[in-house]
Order: C-alpha cells, then structure tokens, then sequence
C-alpha cells in the first residue's frame, strides 16, 4: 500500500463537546492503573477543564455530539467524571476507512516520545509545593529513578545538534562501510567497572557540573578530559614503581613521557634525521626510532654504560 503524502488525509477542526455524549471505542489498548485514574480526575477538577485535546471522529456515520473518540478516551471520560459538560475537541469529518481509524488509534498511543531521567529530575526538584508534586502524575517507580539519576544523562534531550552529511569517494567507500559495520558489531559489548568507580566518576561529573555550571555529561566530560590534557605526565605512574623501575613491559603513550601530545616542528625535524640517521647505520630498526631516545637518555642519566631495555 502506498499512501500519498503531499495531500492530508484529513483536517481536523476544533469544536466544543459535551464529554458524556461522546462515544468511546469498543476496544483500546490503552490502560490506566486506578492510581493514576484517580489522579487524573483530580487534575482536572483542579484544572477545571482539559489541557490536552482529545481527537473525535464523524465521517457521516455519527450524530453530531455523539462521535467516536479515536484518542483520548481516558481523558473524556475523566473529564465527564470531574463535571465537565463541555471539552475542547478535534473533530475529523472526513470518512475514513476501518483500517485509517485503527491506524490513527494505534498511532496516538504509540507515538508518546521518552523523558530524559535527569532532566526529569530537573524540572521535579523545582515543585517545592506538595499538591503540585502530587498532580504530576509521577509514581512511585519513576521517583525511585530519579532518586537514582545524578547527574545528567547524555540525550537528545540535553543536546543541540545538527544532521551532518558524509560524502565518501569510491575509493574510501568500502573502508567507510567496514568502519560502520564494526561499529554495529561492537554496539552491544559490555565491560564490568566495580561500583566505586562507577560513583566516583559520577561524583566527578558532579563536581566538574557544578563547577563549570555545565549542563550535560558531554560539556563535563570535555572539561574532565581538558584537565586531563593538562597533567598527561601523571599517566606515567601506571607503569613506573615507586623505585623508578617499570611495571609491566607493554607499551604506553609517547605523550605521558613528554607530558604533551605535540611539540614544535623544528624539534620534530631534528628528532627525524637524527632517527633516521641511527637506522640508515644500522644502530636501531627501521620503526623503532624510541630506541634512539631511549640510548640519548641513558647517557643522559648514567652514560655510555647504560643498558637498554629488552628489545622485545
């Protein structure tokens, strides 16, 4: 089935109706614990009206205050309970086919959205008020959730952003494709942290909000990873012992030696003829020009009788 999307399907218009003489569906799929029926008359009692608009339907096939509630059944029916005896609708009056309602049913459930945990919290920590707080609806679960969210989450919802197109030329189009298609494999993976550092790289997102007077985890952590720019050298004690000695032979970043990932290009240059000098005599191998900062090091610190590290 193909659906045209240049013409509207339908044009809603907004009439006032008695929510008692409206007709409900004979099946909804939508639900509401007693709880939150009850709070909902409450709220509009309170509200003494609806602030969300149900959608009705005529099509020429019922009488004119008595249509077909297509979404918002809940809400009227509520809203007859609480002593309304007019709402706001929007009324359809273009016949539509079984299968449209249904389709327009499911859809109005279906399409809700999410809310964002911590900007949740956010607004709630604001309803100093009691009664306010009780009329937002929230339960027991969600208020359990954000007594749990600190700080806030990383969403669309903290965000500003913008589509960004990538143009691949033929050549890099297969690397591009194997790119993506490791990043899929890798999406699901899981690694275990132990709960302290969990919390503590909280309370650090916390601490750099607060700050910072940040308002997302991105901000926060481009702040966190700016000071951790500034003290790369620190990185060092993951490897060196107390005694000066090494801690394992792996091998770690050129920039926790120097304390900078860049340095200026005339130093660059000297340190590239000069390593390529030493493989050109066969002192080092071809790609292992550390091995020649290593030996000048040595020297440096105790002279020619320096003995290098193992090769391997």
């Amino acid at each position: 089935m193909t659906t045209d999307t240049t013409t509207p399907l339908f044009r809603p218009r907004l009439v006032r109706r008695d929510p008692r003489t409206l007709t409900p569906l004979e099946v909804n799929a939508r639900f509401m614990r007693k709880e939150e029926w009850d709070r909902l008359v409450e709220n509009i009692r309170r509200d003494g009206c609806l602030t969300s608009t149900p959608l009705i339907y005529n099509g020429g096939e019922y009488a004119e205050g008595q249509e077909l509630i297509l979404s918002g059944n809940h809400r009227t029916k509520a809203a007859a309970e609480a002593g309304l005896t007019e709402i706001d609708c929007m009324l359809i009056e273009e016949q539509l086919t079984r299968q449209q309602l249904v389709a327009i049913q499911l859809s109005h459930n279906a399409i809700a959205g999410e809310d964002d945990p911590a900007t949740l919290k956010q607004l709630y920590d604001e309803l100093d008020d009691v009664d306010w707080r009780a009329y937002s609806g929230l339960d027991d679960a969600q208020l359990q959730l954000l007594a749990e969210v600190s700080p806030e989450g990383l969403s669309e919802a903290n965000l500003d952003f913008a589509t960004v197109s990538l143009i691949f030329l033929p050549s890099e189009l297969e690397a591009a494709r194997e790119a993506f298609d490791q990043a899929r494999v890798g999406q699901n993976e899981s690694w275990l942290a132990a709960r302290a550092d969990y919390e503590r790289t909280l309370d650090t997102l916390a601490s750099t909000h607060a700050a910072h007077k940040v308002g997302n985890v991105a901000t926060a952590l481009h702040a966190i990873l700016a000071i951790v720019e500034r003290h790369l050298d620190e990185l060092a004690d993951g490897y060196t012992a107390p005694d000066g000695t090494h801690l394992h032979s792996g091998n770690v970043g050129l920039e926790t030696v120097l304390g900078a990932r860049t340095l200026p290009a005339p130093a660059a240059v000297t340190l590239n003829k000069a390593i390529a000098a030493a493989e050109g005599r066969g002192e080092i191998e071809q790609g292992q020009g550390w091995k020649l900062l290593e030996r000048l090091a040595g020297e440096y610190l105790s002279g020619p009788n320096h003995t290098p590290s193992d090769p391997a």
